[in-house]
């Protein structure tokens, strides 16, 4: 690693840092500490890449992929400290079955909103709380492009390295903004959003819903879907028809479906065409 990194090595698991990084795998530490733990060269890259600054990079050459060794110019610009690993002591700390020999803290992100147009296309999450759906979910907000994401809960976890990982680094890629469910409400009816919300008791398809303008499209958990306050305050809900004998999807992929919708819709109206 470049001069300007402040070098240390790691070769015990007994060591103080290789302890208090996975005390940092619970929600509860990493609030405490104000932390974020991000792992893998391409997460990293995009964090970078959203101007948020590391505090400590862990680091282990034996494990390094080749996109980690593609990544490593930049982080030997970065003045910051660097720490040395083991083979042994960062498969330790790691939260992957096969790491690739980056890690680092960082504070979390602090995003603002973008300003509001008359077509801005928002994602509403609340209460997911298992990682690989919240993680997927910001992942497919950033493939179709929606202007933001809010994320509505108590339960949420943001940090989880499991969110940051499933959404490959999506997490820092656009506004993802956890807000508390009346302040959400209020600030969407406040701004004239039209609701849409996904929920299998709609009558409505999702391909036969209007979802060009100014659009808030409302995801609940797959075991209790959208809270009751939602639902009423809904300008409109929509459904995937089922055919067989589940009764929905998971839900991240009834969210890919209706934001792929909603893409569709806005390319259509633009190009002029019917949709």
């Amino acid at each position: 690693m470049a001069e300007m990194l402040i070098q240390e090595s790691i070769t015990s698991l007994q060591n103080a840092q290789v302890k208090r990084l996975v005390r940092l795998r619970t929600r509860r530490e990493r609030q405490a500490e104000g932390l974020w733990l991000i792992e893998g060269a391409r997460e990293l890259g995009r964090a970078l890449a959203s101007g948020l600054a590391f505090q400590t990079l862990y680091h282990c050459p034996e494990l390094f992929s080749d996109e980690a060794r593609e990544l490593l110019p930049t982080l030997e610009a970065l003045p910051l400290a660097a720490v040395r690993c083991t083979r042994e002591v960062f498969e330790k700390v790691s939260h992957r079955e096969n790491p690739d020999g980056l890690l680092a803290l960082a504070p979390p992100p602090s995003p603002a909103l973008p300003p509001l147009t008359e077509h801005t296309l928002l994602l509403v999450l609340m209460g997911l709380e298992k990682p690989g759906n919240l993680g997927a979910l910001l992942r497919t907000a950033d493939g179709v492009g929606v202007d933001a994401v809010l994320v509505v809960g108590e339960g949420t976890d943001l940090g989880n390295p499991g969110v940051i990982r499933a959404s490959q680094g999506s997490v820092f890629t656009q506004p993802v903004i956890a807000l508390e469910e009346r302040q959400a409400l209020e600030w969407l009816r406040a701004n004239a959003f039209t609701l849409v919300a996904c929920t299998p008791e709609a009558a409505l398809p999702y391909w036969d819903a209007p979802l060009t303008g100014r659009v808030a499209l409302c995801l609940g958990s797959e075991h209790d879907g959208l809270p009751a306050a939602w639902r009423s305050a809904a300008d409109l809900g929509v459904s995937i028809p089922m055919r067989g004998q589940a009764d929905s999807l998971n839900v991240s992929v009834a969210g890919a479906l209706v934001l792929y919708e909603a893409r569709r819709q806005r390319a259509h109206q633009q190009a002029g065409g019917q949709l």
